[in-house]
């Protein structure tokens, strides 16, 4: 049997644990996480794991995920709804103006390789009037369907960019997302998406160039721009004293979720996609 790795996990003991309960999930190749909330939409637990291995796959993944849902009590109850969050890089946005439901492959083509048995869907972005064309992974999808039965699911870019165009200003605001091997930058302008796009990194020299690159291109001054952290860094870590070095105005973007109260085990503005 394939192993995990719990990397958080925390329990909020101050609200009430109703029976009736909500359960959302987010995964990728590098781990999986979930939160049970009550029926008031309060986080009763947070648990997240991260897999050891370097080069997962979908079946792999799928292995670990089984093997997590026989030892993980949390994830037995039956859930009024459940909502699946899917991380990858298999996406991309299409304005509402050019957008055909009987052209998905089609807008993937030029950036992924995608094969006939593909399943191909989209989320609907109104808040920017655009579609987030995506594959989810099918066999993760079939396994939780087993469990739950239906359940509504969504590509993680699409809940990101929703979460953060509620909170930005009309500033030039730009917002870097932090995963284990990829990272998002998403710039907003007086609520207009100016920039979004996922890198994948191996070094934090690989990091850096990425993001310097995208401030050059868009002419943004890396001593005046605030550049907002959200995910996996700490500011003790090398990719945050490396990236202070060449950006002088960075914050990290903080949740005000109750569950990140008298704790110390998850940063605020970690797990963004599920507690921001």
């Amino acid at each position: 049997m394939t192993k995990q790795i719990v990397k958080k996990k925390t329990i909020n003991k101050n609200i009430e644990v109703t029976s009736k309960r909500k359960l959302s999930i987010q995964f990728s190749l590098d781990g999986f996480s979930f939160c049970t909330t009550n029926i008031h939409n309060e986080v009763i637990e947070f648990s997240s794991y991260t897999f050891s291995k370097t080069k997962n796959s979908p079946e792999l993944v799928l292995e670990k995920l089984q093997d997590i849902f026989i030892k993980e009590k949390s994830l037995q109850y039956d859930f009024e709804t459940v909502i699946v969050i899917h991380q990858n890089n298999l996406n991309t946005l299409v304005p509402n103006e050019y957008f055909k439901e009987d052209a998905l492959k089609s807008y993937l083509k030029y950036s992924i390789k995608t094969i006939a048995t593909d399943l191909i869907t989209f989320d609907e972005l109104d808040f920017m009037n655009s579609k987030n064309v995506y594959v989810p992974y099918v066999n993760i999808n079939n396994f939780l369907f087993q469990n739950f039965g239906e359940f509504e699911y969504k590509h993680y870019s699409s809940v990101l960019l929703e979460k953060l165009f509620s909170i930005a200003t009309n500033d030039i605001c730009c917002y870097i997302h932090v995963s284990k091997s990829t990272f998002d930058i998403v710039i907003i302008k007086n609520s207009n998406l100016q920039f979004f796009n996922i890198f994948e990194y191996k070094t934090k020299e690989d990091f850096m160039y990425y993001v310097l690159f995208t401030l050059e291109q868009l002419d943004l001054s890396t001593e005046e721009t605030l550049v907002s952290i959200l995910g996996d860094m700490e500011e003790d870590s090398d990719l945050f004293r490396l990236m202070y070095a060449y950006i002088r105005n960075i914050d990290f973007l903080s949740s005000k979720n109750p569950v990140f109260n008298n704790q110390k085990e998850i940063s605020k503005h970690s797990n963004f996609i599920l507690l921001g």
